[in-house]
Order: structure tokens, then sequence, then C-alpha cells
């Protein structure tokens, strides 16, 4: 059983984050107590250090853990929990809705209508409830998937961008077989996006950015055309490359505001987009054109719908590099330092790591 104190890192005043030590979760009767091994940074951690995620509400400062990419080792189970064992290797998925509300009870647990509301059932992981950014940390049952011994750690904590990824896949309603695609924003969503992709069966795949080095990645990952959107007319060119016509899907990672209207006119007649980055601020955007010629326009937040599960089986497939996307490890102590370089993109970082826990592996995976 672990101590009653752990290691935890904690907001503070707005851009900062340190360790203190906070009392281990207590374990209800429907949680599992993980004890963390890795967890990593995601851009919605920046917004969240900064204080200015919910639309500059969020969670509050002083005791409020946040992370909510995660992967560790079950620690304690709660009285009514008989899918996991001490010792199993598990990965968290950040939202657990209500399961009360229409819109969870239809599937859409990330939308839940009571989102926030604690004692209605409603957690997010590191941004409504503690996260991950500590040794240990309380999850709803639901809300975690045991990894295929093939998968370790650093790969697992990856699987829940996967997640965001497949979410946005599904919320097309069709299969992506033959489709094109275009992904704009070569960050961690982005570069997961190629590779999801061209696992769904893809016909083309094109990659629009900025940085060289995320791009050549992308090459690595699987498009068959990158783009230097600073450089050349990436909409001219998507087009281009789809015979004039433009692509079927549009997948808008990168949060950057002119990038929506570039997606909307690098979509085909009746082609889809669907928006993945966060916002910084209110985006202008030709809808017009998107009327005029029958383009949809859609939008997920996070991983849903069972989606960070599909993420497991296809890493447990042997059918994601993640590797390649993981730069940096810093010890939990160090997370300011984490943060710094995550934001900063100090030697090109892509996603960092957190190196919480160095205990032994644990003995369960399938």
């Amino acid at each position: 059983m672990p101590s009653e104190t752990m290691l935890a890192a904690v907001l503070g005043e707005p851009g900062t984050i340190a360790t203190t030590r906070l009392p281990v979760p207590e374990v209800g009767p429907d949680d599992v107590l993980v004890r963390v091994r890795r967890a990593s940074l995601c851009g919605s951690d920046l917004k969240i250090r900064s204080h200015k995620f919910f639309g500059g509400g969020g969670p509050p400062a002083e005791n409020f853990v946040p992370g909510h990419e995660y992967a560790g080792v079950v620690a304690a189970v709660g009285g009514n929990v008989d899918e996991f064992s001490v010792g199993d290797r598990v990965v968290a998925e950040a939202h657990r809705g209500c399961m009360r509300c229409v819109n969870c009870l239809a599937g859409s647990y990330t939308d839940c209508l009571n989102s926030g509301k604690r004692e209605k059932g409603h957690r997010s992981q590191g941004m409504t409830v503690d996260g991950g950014f500590a040794e240990y940390v309380n999850n709803h049952v639901s809300t975690l998937h045991l990894l295929p011994a093939s998968v370790d750690f650093d790969a697992a904590v990856v699987l829940t961008t996967v997640g965001s990824v497949m979410h946005a896949f599904d919320v097309l309603g069709s299969l992506i077989v033959g489709a094109s695609v275009a992904v704009i924003g070569p960050g961690p969503i982005g570069l997961l996006a190629v590779q999801v992709a061209r696992q769904l069966g893809a016909d083309k795949v094109a990659l629009v950015g900025t940085r060289a080095s995320r791009l050549k990645l992308g090459e690595q990952f699987g498009a068959d055309l990158v783009l230097n959107s600073r450089a050349e007319d990436a909409v001219a060119a998507v087009r281009d490359h789809t015979g004039g016509f433009g692509a079927d899907i549009v997948l808008e990672c990168s949060g950057a505001g002119p990038a929506v209207d570039q997606a909307i006119h690098m979509a085909k007649r009746s082609g889809k987009v669907v928006l993945v980055g966060f916002f910084a601020e209110p985006v202008l955007a030709d809808l017009n054109h998107a009327v005029m010629n029958g383009i949809s326009l859609q939008t997920v937040r996070g991983e849903g719908t069972g989606s960070v599960a599909r993420a497991v089986s296809l890493a447990g497939q042997g059918r994601l590099n993640t590797d390649a996307l993981v730069t940096h490890h810093f010890p939990l102590e160090d997370i300011g330092e984490a943060f710094d370089t995550y934001a900063e993109r100090r030697g090109d970082a892509i996603k960092v790591m957190l190196d919480i826990s160095d205990d032994a592996e644990a003995t369960h995976g399938r």
C-alpha cells in the first residue's frame, strides 16, 4: 500500500507550477488508485498553468494537480472494482461523463451536460479534478485501459493523444478507406493523425505546417505530400494533389486562427473539416465559402466514444510509431523546466515526459 503522502505538482500563480507533498487520494468504491509511472505535457496544460483554460477560469490554484495524459500501475482498487487488479499496467483517458445526461447516454461523454459537476459524477482528470502530475491519482474504473505487454509507458501516454485523433475521425460518420486527407499542424496530434489516417486506409495524406523537422517526421509517418505554408500556397498545392477538387477530409490540428479559413478552402465540395485544435482567440473564416460548397464543419474536444481503447488496440498491434514523438524526459521535481521546455519548444520538443516513479515493471499486461 502507498504511504500517506505523495509528491505532486500543483498550480500556483498564473504561469507557475511547483511540487509539494499532498495526501494520497482516498479510494472510493468505484475508483482505481494508479501509481503514475509516466505523464506528458499537452497544450491544454499550458493554458491551465496560465489560468486561461475554460474561457479564463479553469481549476483553482494552490492544491490543484493538473495532468491528463498519464499511465502507470494499479496500486489499489475500490470495493466494487473487479475489472483491474493491483499490479496491472494501465493508461487513463481524461474524460468521465456524468453518465446520466442525454449526451452521456448517447456516448458523447466529452460533451457531458454536467461538465464540472463532481456531485453529479462528472470528472475531467487534471482539468476539473486532480490529475496525473503526482505519484498517485484516482480514476473512475471506466476511464482506465489495460496495456498490452508490448506497449511501454512512454508509448502508453501518447495513446491519449491518439484517442483525440481517433475521435476526430469518428465524427465523420464514414469510412476513411480511399479518402484524401489533409492535416494542418504537425504537432503531436497532427503527426499522429497522419499515422492513423494511413492505418484507416486513406488514399492520399497531406501534412501542412511551418517547421521543417516536423514535416520531415510527417513524411516518415506516411504523408505523401508535405507543405511549408510559409513558403508555398498550401491550399493550391492540396487542391492540385487531389486532381483540382480538394481534400475529402481536412483535420485542423494547429489551433492557429488563420488555419480554419485555410481548411475550408482546402476541402472539396461537400468535403468535411474537423476542428481538433484549441484556439486562443475568436477566429475569422469564410463561412460563406463553406455554405456555398456544402462543406461540413465539425469539432471534437479530446478523446471520446471509446477512442482510447481503440488507440490501445492499434498500439498493441504494432501499428503506431510513438517513439519518434517523445523528445524529452524530466523528473517530476523539475516540472517547471519541463513546462518551459515544452512551451518554448527547446530542442524541438514534441512530447515532453515526466518520469514520476521508477518502481519495477508491473507483472500484469495482456
